[in-house]
């Protein structure tokens, strides 16, 4: 019943394989950026150059993938006291959660989203959260999602869907599903033009991609290139790219 769909997408991994993944399923797919005062520019720049290389490479794709949206929610760097919106080193707070965590970020995008959907007629809202590989982010919940998916069909007075198609799988499993919706080409897309690193450095190339190397987020996508490379993922998406 569901022909289009609006994908969260911030120019990362996880986004990418998440647009893949709605491109293989719908037959139109728009993006959502938002410029919410992260202190690294780079993501910013990397959305730009993944929506390019995919329109040139998978010209099946490129027939579905429609207009790209990019908000401005600077108001979250005004609340301060993460990571990713100031200069301060990461840390582990007194709750648990890592300074990276930017409270009510992803119910904010969530909720322009299922604006922006309803003014273009989208359908689905694509996220890319998981319960899986995570910091503990409470906005990345299964539960929360479910409870943005009602409050939005509630409040617009429309249904719409919250699609979380990372939710229950590993980064792993993740770097397969990227290699089974778009093969090779889309692995490879991943690795050279995504960016994921916290500390926003495209200086340092490694076999899965650019960045630092030791933040969390560069930890994670290491971990999860090596158990892919080493075949222990598994993924049951299939390919039409």
């Amino acid at each position: 019943m569901h022909t289009t769909a609006l994908v969260l997408f911030s120019g990362g991994q996880d986004s990418t394989t998440c647009l893949a993944h709605a491109l293989n399923r719908y037959e139109r797919v728009e993006t959502l950026g938002f410029d919410y005062g992260q202190r690294h520019r780079i993501e910013l720049e990397a959305r730009t150059h993944v929506l390019t290389r995919l329109r040139r490479r998978f010209p099946g794709w490129s027939r579905r993938l429609g207009e790209d949206h990019l908000l401005k929610l600077d108001v979250l760097g005004q609340i301060g006291g993460s990571s990713l919106t100031e200069d301060i080193a990461f840390a582990m707070q007194a709750n648990g959660l890592p300074n990276t965590f930017v409270p009510g970020r992803n119910l904010m995008f969530l909720t322009l989203a299922g604006a922006l959907a309803y003014r273009r007629g989208l359908q689905v809202i694509v996220t890319g959260v998981c319960e899986t590989d995570y910091s503990g982010y409470p906005d990345c919940r299964d539960d929360t999602m479910k409870a943005m998916q009602l409050a939005l069909s509630l409040g617009l007075d429309q249904r719409l869907l919250i699609e979380t198609p990372l939710m229950w799988i590993d980064k792993a499993q993740t770097w397969q599903l990227a290699e089974t919706l778009g093969g090779q080409g889309l692995v490879d897309l991943i690795v050279e033009d995504t960016h994921t690193c916290y500390e926003g450095d495209r200086t340092q190339r490694h076999d899965w991609g650019w960045g630092c190397g030791h933040c969390p987020a560069c930890e994670l996508r290491a971990q999860g290139w090596a158990g892919y490379v080493e075949g222990d993922a598994v993924s049951g998406a299939s390919s039409t790219a």
